[in-house]
């Protein structure tokens, strides 16, 4: 079963190290070419669908991220919400799950040693 939990953190960190590098360069980007993140997120129906959509996701992740972490007994939880605001919740979302798994697999393994 730990293999299977770190093939999966695996994966988590390499979404989370996609949406970093995404995240950085398309927001580079924009910040180059000077545009309104506000004025241009919410131009048309579709903008509106796409802000308001990612909007949702990113409060229920939040909330994921704060549960699960104390269910987990994860420490430092508030990274994860701090970073999704300076980086992108593609980002930390993935690293957040990686890193339970990481934690879940531990966990195992200790609980096989006792």
């Amino acid at each position: 079963m730990e293999t299977k939990r770190r093939s999966a953190a695996i994966y988590f960190f390499i979404l989370s190290g996609i949406g970093l590098i995404t995240a950085w360069y398309f927001n580079a980007l924009a910040v180059m070419a000077g545009e309104d993140y506000l004025a241009e997120g919410f131009t048309s129906n579709v903008d509106w669908v796409l802000s308001l959509d990612l909007l949702i996701v990113g409060f229920a992740a939040m909330g994921f991220i704060i549960i699960e972490g104390r269910r987990q007994k994860m420490k430092h939880l508030w990274v994860y919400i701090a970073l999704a605001f300076v980086t992108a919740a593609a980002f930390t979302v993935p690293l957040f799950l990686g890193m339970r798994e990481l934690k879940l697999a531990r966990d195992e393994r200790q609980a096989r040693a006792a």
